[in-house]
């Protein structure tokens, strides 16, 4: 193994809920109405799906450019009030750092990716946002653009993941996947069965090979 790359939301930042929270606020104030699938089916989508999604399928009364936008600016809000880091996970990025380089494959927005790593000083040299791909996951696009920015084979890398979507990309994209399970939001067990389970991601240095 020769690398390792790391989620952001519900694997170093407890921001599902936030995402969740701010979204369906944003889609009450402007005419739309959330649906019971909503959360998870967003979970993963890039900022134009989601943008598009909050329309088309959630009934938002604006352009999908203006409804992501506004929403990264709520989110950029709460983030300024306070980001929720999860425990150890600071310390555990730390440590993957000191025997692999590292990167970030999120499908959070490049500002927001940025905010993280402003706040934790984190040596990361590759932050990959789902934007600057064709699709979001469970497509693969995401973890293949941070191996290649890393120039280590797919295959080389460890991915850490925490939802189904997540999970789904890592695997397609060859890599060998950790899974921290995330609380709120279960990934599906036939996923979850693919993956190395780790409790916490304060397990994942011992983890590492």
């Amino acid at each position: 193994m020769e690398a390792v790359i790391f989620d952001l939301d519900g694997v170093l930042i407890d921001s599902e809920q936030v995402w969740d929270e701010v979204r369906q606020a944003f889609a009450a104030a402007h005419g739309g109405v959330w649906t019971p699938t909503a959360t998870r089916d967003m979970q993963g989508m890039s900022t134009p799906e989601w943008g598009a999604y909050l329309v088309e399928a959630v009934g938002v009364r604006l352009t999908p450019e203006q409804a992501s936008a506004g929403v990264i600016a709520e989110m950029q809000k709460a983030y300024a009030a306070h980001l929720p880091l999860i425990p150890g996970a600071v310390d555990a990025v730390r440590a993957a750092a000191t025997r692999f380089p590292v990167a970030i494959a999120s499908s959070a927005p490049a500002v927001l990716i940025k905010v993280f790593l402003d706040v934790t000083g984190l040596p990361v040299p590759v932050a990959v946002s789902s934007e600057e791909c064709a699709a979001g996951k469970p497509s693969p696009d995401v973890y293949l653009l941070a191996a290649s920015k890393l120039g280590v084979p797919p295959s080389s890398c460890y991915a850490v993941e925490d939802s189904t979507n997540g999970l789904r990309a890592a695997l397609a994209a060859g890599m060998t996947v950790l899974a921290v399970p995330n609380p709120h939001f279960p990934p599906a067990e036939d996923v979850l069965a693919q993956a190395r389970v780790l409790a916490s991601i304060a397990d994942l240095p011992d983890a590492l090979a």
